[in-house]
């Protein structure tokens, strides 16, 4: 179907709310008033920028004047062109020590703001990253921080010198002329920004659909492209493309209404400024007709109409600006309101030191209301020791671990640490003490090194090596060109599966925490690999607090205790033998998996036979 090339008529106006804009100010105050001297300093700069900008006209004049008089003195307009050329540079020389006073001020604030948001982003729970758009959240937070810098910038370099500006003017114009000047100018100026404001009002629904348009456009780019092995998997290049240039249909229109309402808007600026320019020279030509005022008044009129009206006609532009600047920067402070769920309580306090236990007692929990996960878990680690939890997919085996890690609070029951409620710790202390290696390994796009050191940053590359080596990750690095320095690649891609596993269990063996969960570990392994490293694991183990979530039964043979899940519930528990013994759903699962080893390794001897046949 051909689309309608007709331009949709704008929709009527919603202005940002004044609470908003005054809440959003309140917020971003601060961060400027901690400079306060720099602040005031850089307000003085700004005022007697202005008024040596406004003392140019009457200079100015008297030269006229004094060039036009019938007996002239050469030194009088000598000295008025001197005091002219200061008053010049005094304009310019304030202005620049306005903007070096106040360049700290603004970076300083964009700084803290971005950072406070960077903090704040990693304070939410889990649930909120994984509801998020990266795309649209990261599109917010550059925009925001774009915009703290433009909305000081308009206002302290345009706004009020403008105003202060104006002040000047009209207090000139009424005392060496008549109030006629003061009420054309005044009716101008008026009616200018009134209709700057109304008119920007109304379009900024549609500046907003811009903006609203552009994040989802960028959220579904940036979607695609992190899942480019799945887009090539099903060859649906052309089915993403179509998806992003949806998107960007939408913004388009949005951003052409924006062009074509800009352009009505500067029209009707222009008139305005035309018919106030007009009515100001005639009644100052008409008084120099009339002989009450000199060539030099009409020039020195003149001069003030050239100073109001130019920073004037940028004054639409910088109103949209900052219309616009508050709304991103509030897109950006609404990250700030977030609420973070999970909080440290205002008595929280450190894991104590020393051997740690920890208890699940009667734990339930659930994602959602009306779909339960945990239902009344109870079991015990205790220092040490190692336990194990089985189960099929869905069970409720890796909630477990984030549980435990507090990344969510639980619905009823409680964990405890050394019998302390996890929600009495502070997370930083209890994060502290527990290192993964997760299912699902998700590195940064840096080095090996880097990535392994993330465990703990301040380890020495001698130390990063041994947990490389005790992860069976050596050999292989040692065969790349780069070595430790290879990039790993977006989420670490470049990486296979059981590379990725290796660095993340290398990088769990760096932080060597009191507490230790192994997420399926070494589910991406080969089975020689598998083999090596399960030893390794159960080596580290010893002495630590080990929670060993695992699909394969052969990993948890050794734990000090099994657990059997199912539904959220822990339906059998004891040793590898005795859960054998009984002769329940884990001695099925132990006979599935050994039949299906068998058949591997029948598959696997098999192959060369038939090859060499």
């Amino acid at each position: 179907m051909r689309r309608s090339t007709a331009l949709p008529k704008p929709p009527a106006g919603q202005p940002l709310p004044e609470s908003h804009i005054w809440q959003t100010l309140r917020t971003l105050f601060p961060y400027l008033w901690r400079y306060r001297l720099r602040v005031l300093a850089a307000m003085a700069c700004l005022i007697g920028a202005k008024v040596a900008n406004v003392s140019v006209p009457l200079v100015f004049k008297d030269m006229i004047d004094g060039l036009s008089g019938k007996e002239q003195l050469l030194a009088l307009p000598v000295l008025l062109l001197v005091l002219y050329g200061t008053l010049r540079f005094s304009t310019a020389l304030f202005t620049e020590l306005r903007e070096i006073l106040f360049a700290r001020v603004t970076q300083r604030a964009v700084r803290q703001v971005s950072l406070e948001v960077f903090g704040h982003l990693h304070a939410l729970s889990l649930r909120f990253h994984l509801e998020r758009q990266t795309g649209g959240v990261s599109r917010d937070i550059e925009r925001g921080s774009r915009s703290i810098s433009s909305l000081i910038s308009y206002t302290l370099y345009s706004i009020l010198p403008t105003l202060v500006e104006i002040g000047l003017v009209l207090g000139i114009l009424f005392v060496k002329y008549d109030i006629g000047y003061v009420i054309i100018t005044l009716i101008s100026l008026v009616s200018y920004i009134v209709f700057t404001i109304k008119v920007s009002n109304w379009r900024i629904d549609i500046r907003r659909a811009v903006n609203e348009n552009d994040s989802a456009a960028n959220t579904r780019a940036i979607d695609s492209l992190l899942n480019y092995e799945t887009v090539k998997y099903f060859n649906n290049e052309a089915w993403e493309a179509k998806r992003y240039d949806e998107q960007l249909i939408k913004w388009e229109d949005a951003a052409t209404r924006s062009q074509t309402t800009l352009a009505f808007l500067n029209l009707g600026q222009q008139a305005i400024i035309a018919l106030g320019v007009t009515a100001m020279m005639w009644r100052a030509a008409s008084g120099v007709v009339d002989g009450q005022m000199t060539i030099g008044d009409l020039v020195l009129v003149n001069a003030f109409l050239i100073q109001l009206y130019a920073p004037l006609n940028f004054l639409g532009i910088v109103y949209r600006e900052i219309r616009q600047a508050l709304t991103d920067i509030e897109r950006m402070f609404k990250l700030l309101n977030e609420n973070r769920e999970i909080a440290d309580a205002a008595d929280a306090r450190d894991l104590p030191s020393g051997p740690l236990q920890v208890n699940f007692d009667a734990v339930d929990f659930a994602y959602e209301a009306n779909r339960q996960i945990l239902k009344t878990v109870s079991f015990a680690i205790p220092p040490g020791k190692t336990v194990a939890v089985v189960g099929h997919s869905g069970a409720g085996k890796s909630t477990l671990s984030r549980l435990l890690f507090r990344f969510y609070d639980v619905s009823g029951g409680a964990i405890r640490i050394n019998g302390i409620d996890l929600r009495s710790l502070k997370q930083s202390s209890l994060r502290t003490a527990i290192g993964i290696v997760p299912q699902d390994t998700v590195l940064f796009n840096d080095t090996i090194f880097y990535n392994i050191n993330y465990g703990r940053p301040e380890a020495s590359r001698d130390e990063v090596l041994t947990a490389a080596r005790a992860a069976q990750l050596h050999d292989f690095i040692e065969t790349l060109p780069l070595k430790y320095e290879t990039r790993v690649g977006e989420r670490g891609l470049k990486l296979s599966g059981g590379e990725k596993q290796r660095v993340a269990i290398a990088r769990a063996l760096l932080k060597n925490p009191p507490i230790l969960i192994f997420d399926e570990a070494t589910s991406a392994l080969d089975s020689a690999t598998e083999r090596a490293i399960q030893m390794q694991l159960e080596h580290v183990a010893i002495g630590h607090t080990t929670l060993l979530i695992a699909h394969r039964l052969s990993t948890v043979m050794n734990s000090d205790e099994i657990l059997v899940m199912s539904d959220g519930h822990i339906i059998e528990r004891g040793t590898h033998a005795a859960l054998l013994s009984a002769g329940g759903n884990y001695a099925k699962m132990w006979a599935l998996q050994q039949q299906e080893d068998a058949a591997s390794s029948t598959l696997a001897t098999s192959t060369p036979k038939a090859a060499e046949a």
